[in-house]
């Protein structure tokens, strides 16, 4: 068996949030079937964790070269590991892989969230007789005991299984792409990538815990579906992108629109697509003077916003993905809405919508080792903030009573806003950052004093009505004056 990532991630913890991972230098069973317990029940949804032994830690950080395990330790852990297995209430079982780390053996276990959670574990497994059984949860980095509103909070959970881990009854062999699912095998650098041609895609499917049910009916998952299937839409009809863009705006002129061709496929195929349809609205300006680097809207804002709608979708809805492009801003709305338990009042604010059930958490895992999305809510928080370092107003959030759909906002920067009478195209040259441009005119000035309105637009590389504007912000704050006739004058900063 091997990892569907690269052990060096794990090491590095990288693709995988720290406190999924835990590093033991030696075989402990008391204290690492409270970490196992703990990630079966998955508490926060975050789709379990790894418990690496043989690996010594300072500071959260693994020491290298790696501690290890001797051959005869092998033998010893995976048989005990069987026989403590079965003291837990339900019975789990992890998925153990040995990894071969700095010339030395180190034991991997997978756990990943339990399907009869929740879950108890003996307070000592290594107990002869009176054991006493806890629940265990992940709090930050340490496993601990469930007090006694986390345990009906995690009975509660019992009867929710994010769609997304669901077998899919209809799906076969043939509907997965092998193309799809190496690449993503080799991108995620793991050794299964090399396996598929002789062991077939069901076992790897089968190692990736893609496929559920008992051994004599196993069913590919949704989740498998969503990311190596190319005709999605098959399955969830309507799984696709519509994006529109009105060059005058939906308001002003809803009759003057453009149509992009409908962006089918699996889900990173979708993403990485969309992407690029958006590419050209993500304009970059290199302020020659101050090395000032703005963006119509950030990257990083878009594709945050984009993944979004795709981790939170309900694929169950005959509703696609659609997206708005407006002269002054660009709109995602997906289906369905912001879950219930997230307020008005913190929509609103736009900062952080935190949930406990995930719709799609298995997706939300892949997505994570594409490095596309880093999961803990923490989605809303980096669009806010990557706008907010480009200096753009912040993205909206808006969904209706009954929670049907979401639109997400993404406001361009003001400075490529499209004045009246100007040319549409002329502002995406100009820097985002007004008063940079302020400042670069009282340079300019200083430098000469004779200088034109025509050669600032021309050095500092904005349009001439930008240039306009600053200046009359200049002169109004008393700032600057221009003294002697229109022509031959000359500027006096004050």
């Amino acid at each position: 068996m091997e990892l569907e990532l690269s052990i060096e991630d794990l090491l590095n913890k990288r693709r995988v949030e720290s406190d999924r991972i835990e590093f033991k230098a030696s075989w402990n069973p008391d204290d690492i079937y409270h970490s196992i317990c703990a990630f079966a029940n998955d508490f926060d949804n975050v789709g379990g964790g790894y418990v690496l032994i043989g690996v010594e830690e300072k500071n959260g950080v693994a020491v290298r070269p790696v501690k290890g395990l001797e051959e005869y330790e092998l033998d010893t852990i995976q048989k005990e590991l069987l026989g403590y297995n079965n003291t837990m209430i339900p019975a789990y079982f992890p998925r153990v892989i040995i990894e071969q780390v700095d010339g030395k053996n180190v034991v991997v276990l997978w756990v990943t969230p339990g399907v009869q959670r929740p879950y108890k574990a003996p307070e000592h497994v290594t107990a002869k007789k009176d054991k006493k059984y806890y629940y265990y949860i992940r709090y930050a980095t340490s496993s601990v005991r469930a007090n006694a509103e986390q345990e009906r909070e995690l009975i509660n959970m019992t009867n929710y299984a994010p769609f997304d881990t669901r077998p899919n009854f209809e799906a076969t062999e043939s509907d997965i792409s092998v193309a799809l699912l190496t690449d993503h095998l080799n991108t995620t650098k793991s050794k299964l990538a090399k396996q598929i041609g002789k062991r077939g895609v069901m076992e790897v499917l089968g190692d990736m815990q893609l496929l559920v049910g008992p051994p004599e009916q196993l069913c590919i998952s949704n989740a498998a579906l969503m990311m190596f299937c190319e005709h999605l839409d098959k399955f969830f009809p309507y799984t696709q992108v519509e994006i529109t863009k009105f060059p005058e705006g939906s308001i002003k002129n809803p009759n003057n629109f453009i149509e992009v061709p409908v962006i089918k496929g699996s889900v990173p195929t979708m993403i990485k697509r969309t992407m690029e349809k958006l590419q050209d609205k993500v304009t970059k300006v290199d302020y020659q003077m101050e090395a000032i680097r703005r963006y119509s809207y950030p990257y990083q804002a878009l594709e945050e916003a984009v993944v979004n709608a795709f981790y939170h979708r309900d694929y169950q809805s005959y509703q696609a993905i659609i997206i708005e492009i407006e002269p002054d801003c660009v709109r995602i709305i997906s289906y369905p809405g912001i879950d219930r338990s997230i307020s008005q009042k913190t929509i609103a604010e736009g900062e952080r919508f935190k949930s406990r059930y995930y719709r799609n958490k298995r997706l939300g895992e892949f997505l994570k080792e594409l490095d596309l999305t880093e999961g803990k809510s923490t989605g809303i928080p980096t669009i806010q903030e990557e706008l907010r370092d480009n200096g753009s107003p912040k993205a909206t959030f808006e969904t209706d009573d009954e929670r049907r759909a979401v639109t997400v906002e993404i406001p361009i920067h003001p400075d490529f806003l499209m004045e009246q009478g100007e040319p549409q195209n002329e502002p995406q040259n100009e820097p985002q950052n007004a008063t940079s441009v302020e400042d670069a005119i009282l340079q300019l000035i200083r430098m000469n004093k004779y200088v034109t309105r025509e050669e600032m637009a021309s050095q500092i590389e904005v349009s001439l009505s930008t240039v306009k504007r600053s200046i009359n912000k200049l002169k109004t704050s008393g700032i600057i004056e221009y003294e002697g006739p229109s022509k031959g004058g000359y500027w006096s900063i004050k």
